[in-house]
């Protein structure tokens, strides 16, 4: 059972602007209803301001993909598209109070939705319209550039969170060899450019680059007993881990997360509280 927050349940049970925008001028569609999650965006844009004046979304999915959707249109209506562009999938996430990991892939569903939005208002096409070679997960039509741009702004290492955040991979399992060489060549990229890696990580979170620092210093340790972990996600004063190969079911994690959140507690100067996914 996911464990949601109040602001998660609120939006599901009364989502804000589910509805179809009249005359709308800016629509983008993500998803499919044959993969299980699909999302329509419909924007009112001022031709004068791009301003959006009115947003509105119908939905096929989970409760997450439904409050995730609703949050996104609160959080655009007012901005100009300029300004919306700049919204990401783990603001959509704050502003929720924070959604469960393995839910992620929801709000990155409705970041993709409002780029796909702007391209159209814009009359762009999208350079990412599964080519040939380009579509890596085909369960869930998820191709290269929706993989690159969820690991490029949520600081993914693993392949476990490219599944949360994504879906890829989440269903027969067939393509989880190409998303670990697609993830390879985008974590190759971002070591040859560190400062555009820090840029895109401060976006999200104030916190982020010291939570990164601890937990970088707290792997190598892990790795030495065949264990691992890689940071999924910051929230406040939670901060979210991913724990992999021995640390699974090893009667130390509850050590280690001690260890990682007395060491967040003294860099950042306020509680931190650790949890493993």
């Amino acid at each position: 059972m996911w464990n949601y927050s109040e602001k998660v349940k609120d939006h599901f049970f009364n989502p804000r602007n589910a509805k179809v925008v009249e005359e709308a001028n800016a629509v983008g569609d993500v998803g499919s209803l044959s993969c299980g999650d699909a999302l329509r965006l419909m924007l009112r844009v001022d031709p004068t301001t791009e301003t959006i004046l009115d947003a509105g979304f119908q939905t096929f999915g989970c409760g997450s993909a439904i409050a995730s959707s609703s949050a996104l249109t609160e959080l655009i209506i007012g901005r100009t598209l300029s300004e919306a562009g700049q919204v990401t999938n783990q603001q959509i996430a704050d502003y929720l109070d924070g959604l469960p990991p393995e839910k992620m892939h929801c709000s990155v569903m409705g970041q993709e939705a409002l780029r796909a939005a702007i391209a159209h208002y814009r009359g762009e096409s999208l350079e990412d319209d599964h080519e040939e070679g380009a579509l890596i997960c085909k369960c869930f039509a998820v191709d290269e550039g929706q993989i690159r741009r969820a690991v490029l702004t949520n600081g993914l290492t693993t392949l476990q969170d490219v599944i949360h955040y994504t879906k890829a991979g989440g269903g027969c399992t067939a393509c989880h060899e190409k998303i670990e060489l697609a993830l390879a060549a985008i974590l190759s990229e971002q070591a040859s450019q560190p400062d555009a890696v820090a840029a895109t990580i401060a976006v999200r979170d104030p916190q982020w680059q010291l939570v990164a620092e601890a937990v970088a210093e707290l792997r190598p340790h892990i790795q030495a007993d065949g264990g691992d972990m890689s940071l999924l996600n910051v929230s406040g004063h939670q901060v979210t881990v991913s724990l992999s190969g021995s640390c699974s079911g090893c009667m130390m994690t509850d050590m280690t997360l001690a260890w990682l959140q007395q060491k967040l507690v003294e860099r950042t100067g306020r509680y931190m509280e650790v949890v493993a996914a």
